[in-house]
């Protein structure tokens, strides 16, 4: 008997979580540049808000991962859920920048862990041959909810105040009492003979068999997040610091992400058709180089352009780097590789925003700051290229068991 959700049903349910995640993450940004204005925040406090939210992630991405192999991903995926929808939800009655430093620090615990915990589920509970198609498609989640803040940012924070954006975010804490009676176990997390220990989950990713694949995927996530990170959440205000009002700053991101959605849709066909990798290699290329362009630009026209393109090419790489990582690992260390991936790689987040504030601060050029972007991101592109591989063939099986 097939105890599978129905497609519609698992997609859902977990890519709502996403969205969430998303959501926060890019409501965010516009709080950033709100707070420019409200609370007179310096640059170098704007990127430690970020770097904070970061630092959390990658905690919570590693811990949710051994948690999640261990206990079963439903129950971590509940409580990552939970966590941060709390935590993100007060910061709205924040009344210094110290105690939205701390909830932006347990909002990224709940942020990181809900990310590996979702995508192992969805690829799991997905027969083989539409498992990649899937899994980019619950990435295109992400699209959706960096769609949706941005309208927040736009319709609701100049009205009635970032404060009423960040009240927002404890909706996701009601969503889960509905997960926590219709969302089932994955069959693989059911069908394992035993699960490993948090140190032996650990122990495997550095063993003979695994070491290469981690060291790669270490890598492209650390590339992958300092460029998102320290780009994205700097959107906004970079639109502001480029001459244009809060409020035009703010519809012009809002255009750009509507770019996002169809990056990651694109993605999904293209993983099955000419692999995880060299979807990703693709997206990763197309993204660098718009980066600098993005960066040179001066005018509306050539903003607009380079930043469309930027989000549909980045996003798009998001979607091939998550089917691609979590093919790496068996079952049984699957979540734990895949959050340690994530964690270290959410490195990248935490030091990317805070030097772009120190880089502002220092009147360093968009240039020469979108040009950092685009040199961690070829280091990716040249490490996945000629160390890593498409599905490696001991883990081919989405039902394997404990090796």
């Amino acid at each position: 008997m097939d105890n599978r959700p129905s497609p519609m049903k698992l997609l859902t349910a977990s890519g709502l979580g996403l969205l969430f995640d998303s959501m926060d993450v890019g409501l965010l940004s516009f709080v950033i540049a709100a707070l420019f204005v409200v609370w007179h925040i310096t640059p170098q406090d704007a990127g430690l808000l970020g770097s904070l939210t970061t630092l959390g992630m990658a905690v919570g991405a590693a811990f949710a991962g051994m948690f999640a192999d261990r206990i079963g991903r439903k129950k971590a995926f509940l409580f990552t859920l939970v966590l941060y929808s709390i935590a993100s939800g007060l910061s709205a009655i924040a009344m210094s920048i110290g105690f939205l430093f701390l909830m932006r620090f347990l909002t990224g615990l709940g942020l990181g862990g809900e990310l590996p915990v979702a995508t192992t589920f969805v690829l799991e509970s997905s027969p083989n041959e539409v498992r990649g198609k899937r899994t980019v498609m619950l990435e295109s989640y992400w699209a959706i909810g960096s769609v949706v803040a941005a309208l927040i940012g736009f319709l609701i924070i100049p009205t009635f105040t970032w404060r009423a954006a960040f009240a927002i975010t404890i909706l996701p804490a009601i969503y889960t009492l509905y997960l926590r009676k219709t969302l089932p176990e994955t069959p693989p997390f059911r069908n394992l003979n035993r699960k490993l220990t948090f140190g032996q989950n650990v122990s495997r990713l550095w063993a003979r068999t695994n070491r290469k694949r981690t060291f790669v995927l270490w890598v492209v996530w650390f590339a992958a997040n300092f460029a998102y990170y320290g780009m994205f959440l700097w959107l906004p205000s970079v639109m502001a610091l480029k001459g244009f009002s809060l409020v035009h700053s703010f519809g012009y991101v809002l255009i750009m992400a509507i770019a996002q959605l169809p990056g990651y849709l694109t993605a999904a066909w293209l993983v099955e058709k000419i692999g995880r990798k060299n979807t990703l290699i693709l997206f990763s290329i197309v993204s660098a180089v718009s980066a600098v362009l993005f960066g040179i630009a001066t005018n509306l026209a050539g903003l607009l352009v380079f930043g469309l393109i930027l989000n549909y090419s980045n996003l798009g790489a998001w979607g091939a780097t998550y089917i691609y990582s979590v093919e790496q690992y068996p079952v049984a260390t699957r979540a734990t590789g895949l959050g340690f991936a994530m964690g270290v790689g959410k490195l990248g987040g935490v030091l990317a925003p805070y030097a772009v504030g120190v880089m502002v601060a220092s009147h360093s050029s968009f240039t020469t700051i979108f040009g950092l972007f685009f040199i961690v991101t070829v280091i990716g592109i040249l490490v996945v290229s000629t160390m890593g591989k498409d599905v490696p063939k001991d883990v081919l099986d989405v039902k394997d068991s404990l090796r």
